[in-house]
């Protein structure tokens, strides 16, 4: 296992942008876990949003005075392809965990356990990759509880790949997920948590006009001067790219200078990435008002989510879709569909709409009613950043992790 570099993160930093009294309280639930050695062990450092969490949440509980590390799997892709299979399973599809399979996984993660050196006072294993190092740590942490922080969509998990997943995760003191709908799927003690943007990361801090306007030059040949409408997205089945590809094609019946930008990377734990990017661009060639990149610096994306007249978000299953709020925070009203924690993120009618995760033409049909009226916009913008400020920023949910954190320290005890 290896740990990632860090930036430097301040909780006085975020006074500009959260309540006093939330800070206050976020402090006094640090001082309260006093010196306790806490490890995150997660797949990947790049990509997907779980690495975006743990690059904001560990150096700012480092600040807190709480000690903190976050450590990475060392695997390879014969790994990453069982682990995205998982991933598929606990969504719903139904491909196969051969025996082959369920052995590579334990190998990669036993051994990775086994390079474990440092005392832990608390271990949080995030989604199901690390789940398998979960005896060997109770061999080498036998004081230290383990908690499991899912961040997927489990509304209808394929009954194989849940058994073998809760081989492990019935056997954790505490689980964590994003919904309460996901909550007792494993029968552990469970808390739904929120996931949470970083408003001060580089994806989400404010941006002078200077700023925007060099990053739109970059996106040429996107024109700002034009509607524009994004989705960003990892390139993967779930987020289905093609859907908005629809949508937009029925947009751009009625509006017919729309241009769609499809954003998105590849996660380093997802061997689907990049047959999916290449499936999306061929759907795409030939039309000049299409645009599909890929890894675009966070500068650049915030600026892409602040450009666009409307964000889309019509995934098929979605554990929460932190690009929501993102976007949101930024005050562009989201097309999304009704799975997952999308609908946590948005009002319908009030800070944008939501449409059937099926349905591209009623997602093609709000594009239209939002790009027809610039009045409505602003004011689902302005409603929108309101709604991410009171419940879907990063104080609030690590203030809340801190809670659970200090429960099971102390029934551990």
């Amino acid at each position: 296992m290896h740990a990632p570099a860090l930036p430097d993160r301040s909780v006085a930093a975020y006074a500009g942008v959260v309540e006093s009294d939330r800070i206050e309280r976020l402090r006094s639930r640090a001082d309260a876990l006093g010196d306790a050695r806490i490890l995150h062990v997660n797949s990947t450092a790049t990509g997907g949003g779980v690495a975006e969490l743990l690059r904001s949440i560990v150096p700012l509980c480092t600040d807190l005075g709480v000690e903190t590390e976050w450590l990475v799997l060392d695997a390879d892709d014969e790994f990453f392809e069982v682990t995205k299979a998982m991933h598929n399973g606990l969504q719903g599809d139904d491909a196969a965990l051969t025996d082959a399979m369920q052995a590579t996984y334990r190998a990669v993660t036993e051994r990775n356990a086994a390079e474990l050196d440092g005392e832990y006072d608390l271990v949080v294993l995030h989604d199901p990759q690390p789940l398998g190092m979960l005896d060997r740590l109770r061999e080498r942490l036998p004081d230290a509880p383990i908690v499991w922080r899912c961040h997927i969509d489990l509304t209808e998990p394929s009954p194989d790949h849940l058994g073998f997943v809760a081989e492990y995760a019935s056997r954790v003191d505490h689980a964590i997920v994003s919904r309460s709908d996901y909550a007792g799927v494993v029968d552990v003690p469970t808390s739904v948590v929120y996931p949470s943007i970083d408003p001060l990361s580089e994806k989400n801090r404010a941006l002078d006009e200077a700023t925007i306007a060099a990053e739109h030059d970059r996106l040429y040949p996107l024109s700002f001067d034009a509607p524009v409408v994004a989705q960003v997205s990892r390139f993967d089945p779930w987020k289905d790219q093609f859907g908005t590809l629809a949508a937009f094609r029925r947009a751009r019946e009625e509006v017919p200078d729309l241009q769609l930008a499809l954003a998105g990377g590849m996660a380093g734990d997802d061997p689907e990435g990049l047959a999916v990017y290449e499936q999306v661009a061929r759907d795409a060639l030939g039309d000049p008002d299409i645009h599909v990149l890929t890894d675009l610096p966070d500068t650049t994306i915030n600026a892409l989510q602040r450009g666009a007249d409307v964000v889309v978000q019509k995934s098929l299953r979605e554990g929460f879709g932190l690009v929501v709020s993102e976007a949101l925070w930024k005050r562009t009203p989201v097309v999304g569909s009704t799975v997952g924690g999308i609908p946590l993120q948005i009002e319908d009618g009030k800070t944008g709409y939501l449409v059937a995760p099926d349905d591209a033409q009623a997602a093609g049909a709000r594009i239209v009613d939002l790009l027809g009226d610039d009045e409505r916009r602003a004011r689902f913008g302005t409603n929108a950043r309101e709604r991410v400020r009171e419940r879907f920023l990063l104080p609030r949910q690590l203030t809340e992790l801190f809670d659970i954190f200090l429960d099971v320290l102390e029934s551990d005890r």
